[in-house]
């Protein structure tokens, strides 16, 4: 096989992912989308759930960059119940993508299944006037009643109107033996048992990776929708490229290009925490200059600087420093951070490192409950199109996997629950590795027919995603919208990527954590009720931190509201 395509329905969340592996595997990756389409209009969002579906697919980066802006519409403008787009917004962004007429649920085929021939003739002529050649009549044999009664009538359709036929099979699961574990997987995503018998099911067990040889038997009679298949792959080349940077611009004040103000407010900075620099700290911060414009990352630090300035002129409590971006001694001058490097001998290349291109990532804390208020600063500065949260996804642990698997299976609670317990809670343990480290697990796998089922089937479950969510810290900033580079999604209100962290990262795009901390907001509280009761706050800019008290009170195990200090583990440590 020399080409595999991705189809998710109505999302891109795993089009990196899979990019990234068939390229390794030395398979072309096509990438696309089933698409949800809405009765009519987008904007309609009451009535019917019922919505049709499309397959759509890359041709080259128009066709991604259209795949993209149909995924982010679907959801920010479109989403009822699904994420939807309609047939006149997919007459905007049809450049650069191939068709499918799509699987029993798509328009044409429930058209031709209710017997309203005619329509189903308008929509295919309209999608062919869309797409021209690129677009297609998908052929599917899943051993399905209906589809066996639509085949024949969409090969009548197609020869028709001259289009041309595809064979396809629907994919939800890699081998013919993993369908009871989709069948599970199905079950906890819908909150049904499996022995329910009116749920959402599959209707067969064929939806696994078929060979060309299986394809042909199951096609009989359709060879030649089979061959065209390759050729619809042939249309495919997408060449996503990794690396490439994507920062806003910067715009320094009076005239002064970017590097000037950069060097200016290093200069201010570096006399105003030290008074008179010495030889080493000039001579340090002349070095890191030259490493931040030699590698790109001017914009970086002065985008980083805005709106650390814009928090801390209004009020808003930031952090001294988190991570290996305390040892710069340019972003301790500018006031990003407020940890000397020098005083704690801080080594510069663990942030930035000529010898390892790589984006910089300043991780900085925020009073819990004004963050926001910096995320709406740079939305403004930079434009709202241009800033988005990123999402992130929950996955199912080893113990949750058991404990779900045995709850669609109805197996008794306190079974489950004596099975999952006997699973270590170790950082990042799976199920095979539990079975090979406890013996009475292991035990149970090999005498005990319903355990080995439940731990069979919790094993093909375990690790995939089960939800999706915001991201407590990461935001996107990027030179262009970001529905132009990649997908979004509504997600609890906020605007988020459906690509994650990493990927962003991986794709150039400026990723940056904005932290919020209760921490700072309880230090806020303290500091404001010392003022209204006459007294004067700490200076935590001129701490003390050789103080031996505080040092005794950690050591004694008082480490109750202590910034990271205060969970069981950590206050043994400090008293050892």
């Amino acid at each position: 096989m020399d080409s595999l395509a991705i189809t998710d329905h109505g999302n891109m969340y795993g089009a990196i992912a899979f990019y990234k592996e068939c390229m390794k595997q030395g398979i072309k990756p096509i990438i696309g989308m089933e698409t949800y389409v809405a009765p009519n209009s987008i904007y309609e969002k009451q009535g019917t759930r019922e919505n049709g579906h499309l397959v759509l697919l890359c041709k080259n980066e128009t066709g991604y960059k259209n795949l993209i802006k149909l995924s982010s519409i679907a959801f920010v403008d479109g989403f009822y119940y699904r994420p939807r787009i309609d047939y006149n917004l997919l007459e905007k962004h049809c450049e650069g993508l191939v068709c499918l007429s799509a699987c029993l649920a798509g328009d044409i085929p429930q058209l031709l299944l209710m017997n309203r021939y005619d329509e189903a003739r308008r929509l295919a002529k309209r999608l062919q006037g869309m797409f021209g050649d690129d677009f297609y009549i998908e052929l599917q044999n899943h051993g399905i009643p209906e589809q066996l009664i639509v085949l024949p009538r969409l090969d009548a359709l197609a020869k028709e109107l001259g289009i041309k036929t595809v064979a396809t099979n629907d994919i939800h699961y890699v081998r013919k033996e993993d369908a009871e574990a989709q069948d599970v997987l199905l079950c906890i995503q819908t909150g049904h048992f499996v022995d329910e018998t009116n749920r959402m099911r599959m209707q067969a067990d064929e939806f696994y990776l078929k060979s060309e040889e299986e394809m042909l038997r199951r096609m009989s009679g359709y060879e030649e929708a089979v061959r065209n298949t390759a050729e619809a792959a042939q249309k495919c080349s997408l060449t996503i490229e990794f690396g490439k940077r994507h920062l806003p611009g910067f715009t320094a004040p009076d005239g002064m290009t970017n590097e000037q103000y950069l060097r200016r407010l290093c200069a201010d900075g570096l006399r105003r925490r030290y008074g008179e620099p010495t030889k080493e700290h000039l001579e340090r911060l002349e070095y890191e200059l030259n490493v931040i414009i030699s590698m790109g990352f001017v914009d970086y630090y002065l985008i980083v600087w805005d709106f650390i300035h814009f928090a801390k002129t209004h009020g808003i409590p930031v952090g001294p420093g988190r991570g290996s971006g305390a040892a710069s001694i340019a972003a301790y001058a500018m006031g990003i951070t407020d940890i000397d490097p020098i005083r704690y001998n801080l080594i510069f290349e663990r942030f930035l490192n000529p010898e390892r291109v790589s984006m910089p990532d300043f991780d900085v804390d925020f009073c819990y409950e004004r963050r926001q208020e910096v995320i709406e600063y740079v939305k403004n500065k930079y434009g709202s199109d241009h800033v988005a949260q990123i999402v992130t996804f929950g996955t199912m642990a080893a113990r949750g996997a058991v404990r779900d698997v045995g709850r669609v299976l109805r197996i008794p609670y306190q079974d489950v629950d004596r099975i999952a317990k006997l699973i270590p809670q170790e950082k990042d343990i799976t199920l095979s590795r539990a079975a090979e480290l406890v013996p009475e697990l292991k035990n149970l796998c090999e005498t005990d027919d319903s355990v080995k089922r439940l731990m069979m089937l919790a094993m093909k479950v375990e690790g995939l995603p089960r939800n999706t969510s915001t991201h407590a810290a990461g935001v996107v900033i990027s030179s262009l919208p970001t529905m132009e580079l990649v997908p979004l999604q509504r997600n609890d209100e906020a605007v988020t990527t459906q690509f994650t962290m990493t990927e962003l990262e991986e794709l150039g795009m400026l990723k940056m954590d904005f932290l919020g901390l209760r921490t700072l907001t309880v230090i806020r509280y303290c500091c404001e009720y010392i003022k209204q009761s006459g007294g004067t706050p700490p200076d935590f800019d001129n701490c003390n931190y050789d103080d031996k008290c505080v040092y005794d009170l950690i050591s004694s195990g008082d480490t109750v509201g202590v910034f990271q200090l205060e969970s069981g583990g950590m206050t043994h440590f400090m008293m050892r």
